[in-house]
């Protein structure tokens, strides 16, 4: 289930955020010279429930993320883990920008990827903009 970032910030929001929340589309704002900031995806299993299901959502959902611009930086188990963090299965997926990783979220091919998941994981899903 995506829940998208809300603030009650929202309508004063300015740089980087404010392409997040529908402003102008680079960071820094103003729509000016500025550039798109990359973005990060990160999908965090908690439990999975059902492997055959992972392996046909996987085997969908890496095209789907390449097709809408996305590239593989990590996947797999945690090295290490400290605090709350889990062990589990860990993606990390680059993007060109947050709409472009919303976009893929939102994109056919990954709802089609989420169907052949079905509730045989339960995961975190976030994606967060690159400091520089």
């Amino acid at each position: 289930q995506r829940r998208p970032y809300r603030s009650h910030h929202s309508r004063h929001a300015t740089g980087p955020y404010r392409a997040i929340l529908g402003g102008s589309e680079h960071a820094g704002g103003g729509g000016g010279g500025g550039r798109r900031a990359t973005a990060y995806w990160i999908n965090t299993f908690r439990v999975v429930h059902d492997a055959e299901k992972l392996a046909a959502y996987a085997a969908l959902a890496k095209p789907a993320m390449e097709a809408a611009g996305g590239r593989f930086l990590a996947r797999g188990v945690a090295a290490a883990a400290f605090e709350l963090g889990t062990t589990e299965r860990t993606t990390l997926i680059e993007f060109p920008s947050v709409a472009a990783a919303v976009a893929a979220y939102d994109s056919p091919a990954y709802q089609e990827a989420l169907r052949a998941l079905d509730g045989g994981a339960e995961r975190d899903i976030r994606i967060i903009e690159a400091t520089d």
